[in-house]
């Protein structure tokens, strides 16, 4: 992982999810993607916390769009990993947030974690 793609991911990750483009938002990854989260258990009735698939995400995320429709992230660090990226964040009603990317090979989101300090929902 470069700082170069890291720096460029982030910086369009949050701008799209700024400007609540959710399609420009999956345009990051790919499409069998793995996302884990707590807030899915409470927001998509998921117990397990995963979805897979994009188009699983998608719904998940355009019902959290539309119940949070102030939403907007402000980035406090990008980690590097091998062939992953952590961002760090203040996200939904002001929590701490730390999100881990895995990429395949394309550079597409193969697998995502969301972290979060305090209640998730």
């Amino acid at each position: 992982m470069d700082e170069s793609f890291a720096e460029g991911f982030a910086a369009d990750w949050i701008g799209s999810w700024n400007a609540h483009d959710l399609d420009r938002v999956l345009s990051h990854y790919a499409d069998d993607l793995e996302m884990s989260s707590p807030v899915i258990v409470h927001l998509a009735g998921e117990p397990s916390g995963k979805l897979c698939g994009k188009a699983a995400v998608r719904a998940y995320w355009g019902r959290a769009l539309a119940l949070i429709p102030n939403l907007k992230f402000d980035l406090i660090a990008v980690l590097l990993g091998v062939d992953s990226i952590t961002l760090l964040y203040v996200g939904a009603h002001g929590r701490l947030a730390a999100e881990v990317f895995h990429f395949g090979s394309d550079r597409k989101v193969t697998k995502a974690f969301a972290h979060y300090v305090g209640c998730a929902a």
